[in-house]
């Protein structure tokens, strides 16, 4: 994204990633920016959950930050380790029910998207699953793979050369309807639980201030872009779907992902140390 609306901009766009504490420390650094249009933020799902889950994140996704451009959006592939003795979803909960706290399952760290969607699917369907936190989800994959740890969720495309080596199992995607890139596989609510669609996101966002002239440059560029083939293409294959768009829709996304966080926090009275 950042080569094509540098190139649609006529300007060069430099990538600066800014890594650790989920995230937040580049987007604290990005919150500071001055709102002129020349420092933009590339958010994910971690955008939101950090911030619901972490006190001292140091930025509000909502107040310190104008939506610019949706990009994409997609669910995650909830998987298992070939040692679990289950081949379906509802096999997978009915052993959980049947092993109380016996089954672990890995997340990126605490607040992660892999972390809060676990415990969604724990809320939903009343199972006990302890939850192993690592630093980034590769490290979880490997003790995954190993038989460490029994299940986690991923991104599709992270997925499916494991998958395609018989590696380990997906069990369902964690949206509400299939997954393109895993037509076979059922969605969490085909599988029985309910209301729990989790979904990753992709969007632009600047800082709060920046010109609504700006914000709108910045759109339509970025619209231009979705239309193009083989930028769909390439969205596609990382297992994206489209959600082109006002800066609205994004704006409404960010602030549903993170309500929707915070209302499970409290519910289920997790404590993030």
């Amino acid at each position: 994204m950042a080569q094509k609306l540098g190139e649609a901009l006529k300007t060069s766009i430099v990538v600066d990633n800014r890594t650790g504490a989920g995230g937040a420390i580049g987007t604290v650094e990005a919150a500071r920016a001055e709102p002129d249009g020349y420092t933009l933020l590339f958010v994910a799902s971690p955008f939101t959950t950090v911030a619901a889950a972490s006190a001292t994140a140091g930025y509000d996704p909502v107040r310190q930050f104008v939506p610019v451009a949706p990009i994409a959006s997609g669910p995650l592939a909830f998987v298992v380790g070939n040692a679990v003795p289950a081949a379906t979803m509802k096999e997978f909960l009915a052993l959980a029910r049947q092993r109380p706290g016996a089954l672990n399952y890995g997340s990126a760290g605490p607040g992660s998207v892999n972390h809060l969607a676990l415990e969604l699917l724990k809320a939903r369907t009343g199972t006990d699953i302890v939850h192993v936190p690592y630093k980034g989800i590769a490290p979880a994959t490997l003790d995954l793979l190993a038989g460490q740890i029994q299940a986690m969720t991923a991104s599709i495309p992270a997925t499916l050369p494991y998958l395609a080596q018989n590696k380990l199992r997906v069990l369902a995607v964690t949206g509400k309807r299939r997954a393109p890139l895993l037509p076979d596989v059922p969605s969490w609510q085909e599988a029985g639980v309910q209301d729990a669609d989790v979904v990753n996101y992709w969007g632009i966002v600047a800082p709060a201030g920046t010109a609504r002239e700006i914000v709108g440059r910045l759109n339509a560029a970025t619209q231009a872009l979705l239309a193009q083939a083989d930028v769909r293409e390439r969205l596609e294959r990382e297992g994206a779907e489209l959600i082109p768009g006002p800066p609205e829709r994004l704006g409404a996304l960010i602030e549903a992902d993170l309500n929707g966080w915070r209302k499970l926090i409290v519910d289920a009275k997790l404590v993030f140390e």
